[in-house]
């Protein structure tokens, strides 16, 4: 498996994608191409044998100097369980930790609950939020109506 940063040419690779690596959900709106134009240094695939297996789109965060943010991480359903994604993860923590920043956050769906144990289980904290959905805290409302949030923040060490 090889590593690299992500290019612009890759969403019309990953883009196609979206929606079957997740079960037929629709998710592939949630990541337009000016993530693949503009945050190129801190975004990261992973490849097989030229094959997209797994992608992260990150960015350092313009608001909160001391923060990053991961918008979009997906693996391919037939490589799972062989830590791609814990490879991107640790790959995006590597490159906020070079830029002098220690706090990584990101957001799922509280229906999501792979990412939900994924995310907790590399060392992620759930923030608290105003209300429970099945013992998980979420933000009520928080990408807009009906749409609830699991916010997570890491501390990079």
């Amino acid at each position: 498996m090889k590593i690299r940063l992500v290019k612009g040419s890759d969403y019309y690779a990953i883009s196609p994608l979206i929606n079957e690596w997740w079960g037929g959900r629709q998710m592939s709106d949630k990541l337009s191409k000016l993530f693949f134009d503009h945050f190129t240094n801190t975004s990261f695939v992973a490849e097989k044998e030229g094959e997209i297996i797994g992608f992260l789109i990150g960015f350092l965060s313009q608001s909160h100097p001391n923060e990053a943010y991961i918008h979009f991480i997906g693996v391919h359903p037939d490589y799972r369980k062989h830590n791609i994604g814990k490879t991107l993860y640790n790959e995006f923590f590597n490159k906020v930790k070079q830029n002098d920043r220690n706090i990584v956050r990101c957001v799922t769906s509280p229906v999501n609950k792979a990412s939900i144990a994924y995310h907790t289980k590399m060392g992620f904290e759930i923030e608290k939020g105003d209300k429970t959905i099945d013992g998980v805290s979420v933000f009520t409302d928080y990408d807009g109506p009906n749409q609830d949030r699991v916010l997570f923040v890491k501390q990079l060490v």
